[in-house]
């Protein structure tokens, strides 16, 4: 058995940034999410979001990519939505997501941010870097000696 403590806050979009995160699915959305995530033995540390996107405090183990569980995770639950609410606007995230990692000390402040999403949005107190919207891969910039 190995040894893992992995951190990561992931983010991402629905499709178009359309408002598809209804009062009505939200709840439905997150448990079944926590509930995927679950079974494909990773730990959800905290979720929350808007209605046109969501955050996830995550621990992802090493045997599963960040990429496989992003897409398994938006995916079915993508499924799961449109068959749970199939006569709605037919619910879609948009392409792409995006992922910091975090050390363990930042855990608690990364989840105590998740937890109120929908109060920082409000009040303009977002941070900014975790909220862009770029589908492009926009990865760290090259450091040349």
């Amino acid at each position: 058995m190995a040894l893992w403590r992995l951190y990561y806050h992931l983010v991402w979009a629905t499709k178009e940034r359309q408002p598809l995160i209804t009062t009505e699915r939200e709840a439905k959305l997150y448990g079944y999410i926590i509930s995927k995530a679950d079974e494909l033995e990773t730990i959800i540390h905290a979720i929350d979001g808007t209605d046109n996107h969501i955050h996830i405090v995550a621990s992802i183990p090493p045997k599963i990519s960040i990429s496989d569980f992003v897409q398994k995770i938006k995916g079915s639950s993508t499924h799961y939505i449109n068959h749970l609410f199939p006569v709605e606007d037919k619910f879609g995230w948009q392409r792409g997501y995006g992922i910091f990692s975090l050390g363990r000390k930042q855990l608690e402040q990364a989840v105590v941010y998740v937890n109120n999403q929908k109060g920082h949005h409000l009040t303009g107190t977002t941070i900014a870097s975790l909220e862009e919207h770029n589908q492009d891969d926009d990865g760290p910039k090259k450091f040349y000696l």
